[in-house]
């Protein structure tokens, strides 16, 4: 079996996002919402779905003649953890410099930082 990862890859963070939205799914809806997008072969997604349920990720269980899979974890969480080892990775576990940089690229309203400062408030 394979270890458990906190984090998804690009591919497997696009399957998560449809089985959140649709809970549950079948392989054949998350290819079909795929095939919507990009081209992409049903067995790929079919190994993807079944290499999230190994690393924790999804569950499945059988109802008729498919699998059915939900979410393992709530959206929220495997975000929170994708932020987390992003942060830890890329600037040494301090958010600040994360905060600067995204300041600093994309300028906030006003409306956004009166926001961003009620948050860290009620946070407190």
């Amino acid at each position: 079996m394979r270890p458990k990862y906190p984090t998804l890859t690009p591919q497997e963070l696009e399957i998560m996002k449809i089985v959140w939205e649709r809970d549950p799914s079948t392989v054949r809806d998350v290819y079909e919402a795929l095939r919507a997008r990009r081209k992409v072969a049903y067995t790929t997604v079919m190994t993807m779905m079944n290499i999230l349920e190994q690393k924790g990720f999804l569950k499945k269980r059988r109802a008729e003649r498919a699998f059915l899979y939900r979410p393992a974890r709530p959206r929220q969480q495997v975000i929170r953890a994708m932020v987390r080892e992003f942060v830890d990775r890329v600037f040494n576990g301090s958010a600040k410099p994360l905060l600067v940089h995204l300041i600093q690229d994309e300028p906030l309203s006003e409306k956004e930082l009166r926001e961003i400062a009620r948050m860290i408030q009620e946070g407190r």
